[in-house]
């Protein structure tokens, strides 16, 4: 049996060495991408190899001009089970406790692996959709919660259970778990670690409509081509602005707006829209 990997690189360099296709991506139509986690045996674990995949697959989507909506999704039977326990056992306790990297190991995983797909999906000018499937744990709700959009199959459950394998929130998910439910039932989800129900999910504003199992990805494609419908730059400019506001005063958030809605006056997106509907009223 192989020895544990002891330092950050020689974690990357074997993730990458793992030659089993663990993310699929696809490409519906040219301004749409599925990313899908794809290790459903084992419920979609961010296991290393899995998780470098799904960075490089994220940030492919990214980068590429003609993408401008990004859907999240797993194949069934689930979303993503989050850290995987095996990888905390195998890797991560035995890298800790030797002398090379120590701690600081698993701090570079997290920050330039977990939280690196969080800040890609937050900082990204294009639509996000979570398109969650099924059960969404730890890591892998936070990834959920991270995106523009949350949408959850009528089979979705949502599970905070950080506390019961003696970690905490992480990867942005204390941040979006006090924002939209509160602090005191973030404290409780917490505690409890229970699996939400995707109807207590969205009575608690963490997922934004439920529908139905075989209907998610549909409708997931349904809110991206709300977002390709667009002008091009009406929702790139829109999510920073929406992203910011909500931890800026009024008068900063005014201002900003201020500054920014002149610069749409003068794309050729908003001029053949008002074209368009000007022409429609005319019409009836």
């Amino acid at each position: 049996m192989p020895t544990a990997p002891t330092t950050y690189r020689e974690l990357i360099d074997r993730a990458r060495a793992d030659d089993r296709r663990l993310v699929v991506a696809e490409r519906p139509d040219p301004a749409t991408a599925i990313v899908r986690l794809d290790e459903p045996a084992a419920l979609n674990p961010l296991n290393p190899p899995l998780t470098v995949q799904l960075h490089d697959r994220l940030e492919e989507a990214a980068a590429d001009p003609d993408v401008r909506a990004v859907i999240l999704t797993g194949t069934d039977p689930a979303f993503s089970a989050g850290g995987d326990l095996r990888s905390m056992r195998d890797v991560v306790h035995p890298a800790v406790d030797a002398q090379d990297e120590g701690a600081t190991f698993m701090w570079r995983w997290i920050r330039y692996r977990f939280s690196a797909i969080a800040r890609l999906i937050v900082r990204t000018d294009k639509l996000f959709v979570a398109a969650v499937n099924g059960p969404a744990a730890g890591v892998g709700l936070a990834f959920a919660q991270a995106c523009d959009l949350v949408l959850a199959s009528e089979r979705a459950t949502f599970v905070t259970a950080f506390g019961r394998v003696g970690l905490i929130p992480e990867v942005g998910l204390g941040w979006t778990l006090t924002r939209r439910a509160g602090y005191h039932k973030a404290v409780e989800l917490f505690l409890d670690g229970r699996a939400l129900s995707a109807a207590e999910a969205l009575e608690l504003g963490l997922v934004n409509e439920v529908v139905a199992h075989d209907e998610l990805l549909d409708r997931a494609r349904r809110w991206a081509r709300k977002a390709t419908e667009l002008p091009p730059h009406s929702f790139a400019m829109a999510k920073p602005l929406l992203r910011s506001v909500a931890d800026l005063t009024w008068e900063q958030a005014i201002t900003m707006e201020e500054f920014a809605e002149p610069a749409c006056f003068t794309t050729r997106g908003h001029r053949d829209a008002v074209t368009a509907l000007l022409h429609r009223s005319d019409a009836t």
